[in-house]
């Protein structure tokens, strides 16, 4: 808990001028591009100061000049942070519509556009989040999104969700699948206590949503990419 500790009043220290100014700054600009690569240069700060290193491969398959969707999988609250921090450009996330109720922080995510999701599987709240996200894309603002919809327990990959296919087949934007592991070593789930190690990203080749004749092919294409990069006891 030490390490967390020491984390935290990194992030507190660097967040709060930088919150002072770039608030009020993106407020007047409407442009939250500063607020977000100030956000994750203070990710890497924080990274740094925990001992954890980020292992990042793939990233040749970025798509130059076009907005994509990052596909991941997710067995940590370290994922978010370390796959936006290592993302080409300022880009949008899919996340818990509860956490834009968080003081300061969830209005940093309102200007930053991040997109909330309801849990309740209601239909009308999931094609406004997926009108949200193709605005975004329109914009040239990639899309970030945990595609099992919530954290693995035990690390092995879950269901994949069908939103994040809707938007790709209505974009046509390129779908970059992405592994990630190790983090739930260095951040389990129910935990607060942070250790210091290796964690490891990978970017794999871009999935063209039109090259499929249906949403459930292009997932499992996704899928099979996500799960080839992942350890062989976490392929599920």
């Amino acid at each position: 808990m030490i390490v967390s500790f020491f984390v935290l009043i990194v992030v507190v220290v660097l967040s709060i001028p930088s919150a002072v100014i770039l608030i009020p700054l993106t407020i007047v600009t409407g442009n939250p591009t500063a607020l977000f690569n100030v956000a994750c240069s203070i990710v890497r700060v924080a990274f740094r100061t925990a001992g954890i290193r980020l292992q990042v491969d793939g990233r040749e398959n970025f798509v130059a000049g076009h907005a994509c969707i990052f596909m991941a999988n997710h067995v940590s609250n370290l994922d978010p942070p370390a796959l936006l921090s290592n993302l080409p450009g300022r880009t949008g996330v899919f996340l818990k519509r509860s956490l834009m109720n968080i003081p300061v922080l969830g209005y940093a995510f309102k200007l930053g556009e991040f997109i909330p999701v309801a849990r309740s599987g209601n239909a009308a709240s999931a094609q406004e989040s997926v009108a949200a996200a193709t605005r975004l894309i329109q914009k040239g603002v990639h899309i970030m999104t945990f595609v099992e919809g919530t954290r693995s327990k035990d690390g092995r990959l879950l269901p994949f969700k069908k939103g994040p296919f809707y938007l790709a087949f209505e974009t046509g934007a390129p779908c970059i699948p992405v592994s990630i592991y190790g983090t739930e070593k260095l951040m389990a789930k129910g935990s607060f206590a942070i250790k210091s190690g290796t964690a490891q990203i990978i970017f794999h080749a871009p999935v063209y949503p039109r090259e499929f004749a249906t949403r459930e092919e292009l997932l499992q294409a996704v899928r099979t990419a996500v799960a080839s990069g992942l350890p062989e006891s976490m392929r599920g």
